[in-house]
């Protein structure tokens, strides 16, 4: 069997997809947050993750502009060899004063933050417990480590509590990894309960905000200020490329150790720093997030508007009401059409398919934004309602 040989089974995958591929599919041009243009047909965004709409943000893209002017489109290397740009820092210190604790790392991406602190916390005598349904690139961070690695049922802390203490002693050096809102269905983590059990055996938690940052919470720092539970978490990661309308990630922490972290996290050390445009974008979109609150009552009003209708219905939805609004089908063959006639009608939402949809089933996933208007949800719920999916 030659190198590539494993790829015959992905060509048949693909072919079996036709015309229902969103690989294939391409923007011909953004018009707004939620509108583009996309196979000559005017379409209604709703699978971005552009939860508060700030793409299109005047004071972000000047903020762009300003840092592209004065400080070139690159820094064309890591922050280990070619030094901190002041607006890395900046940023570092606007999102430790956000949620209140004296650490912060910034990365390139969300998916380097979650490998970079996950490499750097665990060694070969630790061990992770990681949510069934947490995101692949956490456990992309696990496998990067030699430390034991072990799952949970999804938002089961019984099935935590018997995990860690099937680990006994161990549970000591154990890493608990869970996410605040699960971008597949938009449901969210039991925090209370699952800081009770991790500090039952002196575990540390790490919770991934990557959906749920300007979300959840009076001030939209995520689960954990809504959830009142900001003090006992260990570690927060998250991106920049949902709320905040950019590219990169981060970890926030009361630990000081975060700050060595620099020296044993190899996605850090190797990876190119964020671009000074990006910095400042995404120290723009924060400034919106902490001052505009009238952005995340605008999002709810969208879900909520969604969500209701859909569940009058009689869809097969997400457990719970949430900015990602997910229609649960069991057959495959089912969702690909689905998606496909939505796309031609002028919508575009996501398309999960088994393993990444749970349970074998698959799911048309919407996820809303502040910047889209009545007049778009009314028409969702419209051209979904047709497809006869009740």
């Amino acid at each position: 069997m030659s190198l590539l040989a494993k790829f015959s089974d992905l060509a048949v995958q693909r072919e079996a997809l036709a015309d229902a591929d969103p690989s294939k599919v391409v923007i011909d041009e953004i018009l707004s947050p939620t509108e583009a243009m996309i196979n000559g047909r005017h379409t209604i965004l709703a699978g971005t993750n552009n939860y508060l709409g700030l793409t299109f943000d005047p004071d972000c893209i000047a903020a762009g502009q300003k840092a592209l002017a004065q400080m070139g489109t690159g820094t064309t290397g890591s922050r280990m060899a070619n030094g901190n740009y002041s607006g890395h820092r900046a940023l570092e210190r606007e999102l430790a004063e956000f949620y209140g604790y004296p650490y912060a790392m910034v990365f390139s991406t969300g998916y380097a933050a979650n490998l970079g602190v996950l490499s750097a916390l665990l060694g070969p005598d630790d061990a992770v417990l990681l949510d069934a349904d947490a995101h692949a690139s956490l456990y992309d961070g696990a496998a990067m480590t030699q430390a034991g690695i072990y799952r949970f049922k999804h938002n089961d802390p019984d099935s935590l509590d018997k995990r860690l203490s099937r680990l006994k002693d161990r549970a000591a050096r154990t890493l608990v990894v869970i996410e605040g809102l699960y971008s597949v269905l938009g449901d969210t983590a039991p925090m209370q309960e699952f800081v009770e059990v991790k500090d039952r055996h002196d575990a540390l938690l790490m919770v991934d905000e990557a959906h749920s940052l300007g979300v959840y919470g009076e001030h939209g720092r995520g689960l954990v200020e809504s959830s009142a539970t900001q003090d006992q978490v260990d570690f927060v990661v998250g991106t920049f490329s949902k709320s905040l309308a950019s590219t990169g990630g981060f970890c926030v922490s009361r630990h000081q150790e975060l700050e060595l972290f620099q020296y044993a996290s190899r996605p850090y050390m190797f990876t190119a720093s964020p671009c000074p445009s990006v910095i400042a974008t995404t120290r723009a979109a924060l400034n919106a997030l902490r001052k505009r609150p009238e952005l995340k009552a605008q999002l709810w009003r969208n879900a909520e508007h969604l969500y209701n209708a859909l569940k009058a219905k009689n869809f097969r939805l997400g457990p719970e009401l949430s900015p990602v609004v997910a229609i649960r089908l069991e057959d495959r063959g089912l969702a690909l059409n689905a998606w496909q006639r939505l796309l031609e009608s002028g919508v575009y939402c996501n398309l999960m398919l088994p393993p990444a949809a749970p349970e074998g089933g698959s799911v048309l996933r919407f996820s809303l934004s502040a910047a889209h208007t009545e007049t778009q949800v009314d028409t969702l719920i419209e051209r979904i309602s047709a497809l006869g999916l009740e």
